[in-house]
């Protein structure tokens, strides 16, 4: 018996030898064809000489060419240990997806093609993102504008909540950056609607009229979409001609609005309600003149003046020291939103859509009143400043 087990050792050694098959080692990644395929296990034949099997974690079913494997299939597989309980090669698929996974996206930079990953959480910053296993992250500014969490009054626990909702969901989206060495990954979603979004704005240019149907407020505008899916930004000095504090006082998600295009940058539309109405400034100065005292609603206090309704079209600013305020007393104290006072007229500028007013007490506007009040426009435009960003994008968006 024992002769009889040496001699079947020989001509296995004897057949290894003949067609040149080396024992595949701990590490080798080898090819076999597949025997058999189950959810559980899936058997392979290497060489026509051992036996293989691939299971548990190792079968690795994100790589499509490992989701879905018959009979007769050829596939790659790395091996874990030549020899498990069952005297088979224990292998995995696992190791070959994951190379196969990395340079796809190797791959996928340097094409600047787009892969489809998976949403598997999200935080503040944005969304932890999964292909085949790899971990990578899609940013808040990456997301396509549709996507973005576009929440009034920028409520991080309201814009959580929108990014959370995405959990589970596959995007498309490029990669931007790609470290092996520190596993790090960002996507963008946005650069594949950008793309997109080219042939459609190809049929546009600066000055055209757009009809369109307002899809956000934000603090400091509205998003207009138009066309072919094209969206546009109106900022808040864009909508009209007068004095505008917050956009949603104006308008409610879904009203329809004209619009100018005035900028096309790549992707990024910008656009202008108030080009597309008569500018009343340019009538201002035959309606008011210096001297003159007209009745004013009160629109905003601030610490340097009042902003002021002369009507529906014109609003001025009353500096803070044209409002006869003693040393002790404070601007808050004797004035408030609403309250409709009389006022005089110190200046008229229509080509700069500025008006000065004073509290009408009888009294003239001296030369050093007429410097206070230039100076107050400037003080005007530092607080038109605050309500927009340093640099309006597209996709930085709130709802």
């Amino acid at each position: 018996m024992e002769d009889k087990n040496v001699d079947q050792d020989l001509d296995f050694a004897k057949l290894l030898e003949k067609d040149d098959i080396k024992i595949p080692q701990a590490g080798d990644i080898i090819k076999a064809t597949v025997i058999s395929a189950s959810k559980a296990e899936v058997k392979l034949d290497v060489a026509g000489v051992l036996m293989g099997v691939v299971r548990g974690p190792e079968l690795y079913n994100e790589v499509p060419e490992f989701s879905e494997l018959k009979p007769g299939d050829e596939v790659e597989a790395a091996v874990v240990d030549e020899e498990n309980e069952n005297g088979e090669l224990e292998l995995s698929f696992r190791l070959v997806g994951q190379e196969k996974a990395w340079h796809n996206l190797r791959q996928a930079l340097k094409d600047k093609t787009t892969v489809k990953v998976k949403i598997v959480d999200a935080n503040k910053g944005g969304l932890l993102s999964r292909y085949c296993q790899i971990d990578g992250f899609l940013p808040v500014s990456q997301l396509a504008p549709e996507n973005y969490p576009r929440i009034s009054g920028g409520d991080k626990s309201r814009i959580l909540e929108k990014l959370k909702s995405f959990v589970g969901q596959e995007f498309e989206v490029t990669v931007m950056t790609l470290n092996e060495e520190d596993n790090k990954i960002i996507f963008s979603e946005k650069d594949v609607w950008n793309k997109r979004q080219k042939p459609a704005l190809d049929k546009y240019t600066i000055g055209m009229g757009v009809d369109g149907k307002i899809t956000a407020i934000t603090n400091f505008g509205v998003f207009v979409s138009f066309g072919e899916g094209i969206e546009g930004l109106i900022h808040i000095s864009e909508l009209a001609w007068q004095r505008i504090d917050s956009p949603s006082e104006m308008y409610k998600v879904g009203d329809e609005i004209k619009a100018e295009i005035i900028s096309i940058d790549g992707a990024k539309v910008f656009l202008s309600a108030k080009k597309l109405l008569k500018d009343p400034w340019l009538e201002a100065s035959a309606k008011y003149k210096a001297g003159q005292v007209v009745p004013g609603t009160i629109l905003k206090v601030n610490p340097f003046g009042l902003f002021v309704k002369l009507d529906e079209e014109i609003h001025g600013l009353a500096h803070v020291s044209q409002l006869n305020i003693g040393a002790k007393e404070k601007i808050t104290d004797l004035f408030k939103s609403d309250e409709v006072k009389d006022f005089e007229v110190v200046s008229v500028s229509p080509s700069e859509h500025r008006l000065g007013l004073k509290l009408a007490d009888g009294k003239k506007a001296s030369k050093k009143e007429d410097k206070e009040v230039s100076e107050a426009k400037t003080e005007e435009v530092k607080e038109d400043k605050k309500k927009a960003p340093k640099k309006v994008k597209v996709e930085k968006t709130e709802e």
